[in-house]
């Protein structure tokens, strides 16, 4: 199973402002629908909290430390660990899994994940919450698309 992590970062590393995302960019929402799909999303609860509504089409896992959350609805599951989210998916033989944020996530399973796909905001935005520090040299880049807002990268991890 292919982990990914997807994300959107602004020229300057960031990801969130007050709990949102700090730009409204509809063709950066298009391309991470028809990207993430028909595939699991793991989030952390105020990536959840944030969104307001389960994502169609896609597995929502929320990873929260809340002890005894519990949920009502098919199309959420709620794992106390990224990597419980993880074995799961695995247990199903899904072919992918995104990992979809925040930054405390993304941190979390930055060593773990086989690639990343991350659209470059071309402006710098106000925020207070960052991408994680990246050891680049340890990714190979291939450019995937352009668009007026945003360039999209694929990352894969160089393996020995």
């Amino acid at each position: 199973m292919e982990k990914i992590i997807i994300a959107s970062v602004s020229r300057n590393g960031i990801i969130g402002a007050n709990g949102k995302i700090p730009w409204h960019c509809k063709d950066e929402l298009i391309f991470f629908k028809k990207t993430t799909m028909g595939f699991p999303v793991i989030m952390g609860r105020k990536t959840f909290d944030s969104l307001n509504k389960i994502l169609p089409g896609r597995l929502n896992i929320v990873i929260t430390r809340t002890k005894n959350k519990t949920n009502n609805n098919e199309n959420i599951m709620i794992f106390n660990s990224l990597q419980k989210g993880i074995d799961y998916c695995k247990s199903q033989s899904f072919a992918k899994v995104f990992i979809i944020g925040g930054a405390e996530i993304y941190k979390a399973a930055l060593n773990t994940v086989d690639k990343m796909i991350i659209s470059k905001m071309v402006k710098n935005y106000q925020g207070d919450v960052y991408f994680p520090k990246v050891s680049w040299e340890l990714w190979n880049e291939k450019l995937l698309e352009t668009y007026p807002d945003f360039v999209v990268y694929e990352y894969s991890r160089i393996t020995n």
